[in-house]
């Protein structure tokens, strides 16, 4: 199969999403058994999901996505670390994967800790926690100083969006390599929000025109 267009593997996430949220499965897959088959000698995955690791936001699920469909990077609040960086390049180079989609999620615990955190700092966090926080804090700090402050469900939502654009902008940007591919390869990185309670994801970040 030729290696699909950032907006054709776009369209094809926003289709399998639709999917999920009819409850409905992909009259077209194939069974396991032969997919895993199919997949045991290589894959080619067409989008890269940068998600986090929330046991209710399975990207494979989400999108209605079978074996060696999506090249899944999860870690807590969906950040942007040197190793998540490096498995994006990974999957973008190698495979030659056209889009990649940091998803983040409506009441994202990690966004909800690093808010917490903010408002009254916790001394006996771990440091491994605190590196989390850490990468979060800088994208929502600047919210606790609006209006927001005093209605905690829009803080909570647009913190996750503010987030959600802090590591679209510094996968963006903060690689050569990808910078690179966006400019002359047709990469597309672009973010997103899962909600919890309806199933929806809501493309909302760096969409093409």
């Amino acid at each position: 199969m030729p290696m699909q267009t950032a907006k054709q593997a776009l369209e094809r996430l926003r289709e399998g999403n639709r999917r999920f949220v009819a409850d409905i499965r992909n009259p077209e897959g194939t069974s396991v058994l032969t997919r895993r088959q199919e997949v045991a000698d290589g894959q080619e995955p067409f989008a890269i999901i940068l998600g986090c690791s929330d046991s209710r936001v399975p990207a494979e699920m989400v999108f209605d996505q079978g074996l060696g469909d999506l090249f899944v990077i999860r870690v807590a609040g969906n950040i942007v670390a040197p190793s998540q960086i490096g498995s994006v390049e990974f999957a973008a180079e190698r495979y030659r994967t056209k889009l990649v989609v940091v998803l983040g999620h409506s009441q994202c615990g990690a966004i909800l800790a690093t808010l917490e955190e903010l408002k009254r700092p916790n001394e006996n966090q771990s440091r491994h926690l605190k590196s989390i926080v850490d990468r979060i804090r800088p994208s929502v700090a600047t919210l606790l100083d609006t209006d927001l402050k005093h209605d905690h469900d829009a803080l909570v939502h647009q913190s996750v969006r503010a987030n959600i654009r802090a590591s679209v902008n510094q996968l963006r940007h903060g690689s050569e390599l990808l910078e690179n591919l966006i400019l002359n390869e047709g990469l597309l990185v672009v973010g997103a929000e899962y909600s919890l309670e309806t199933g929806a994801v809501e493309f909302f970040d760096g969409l093409p025109a």
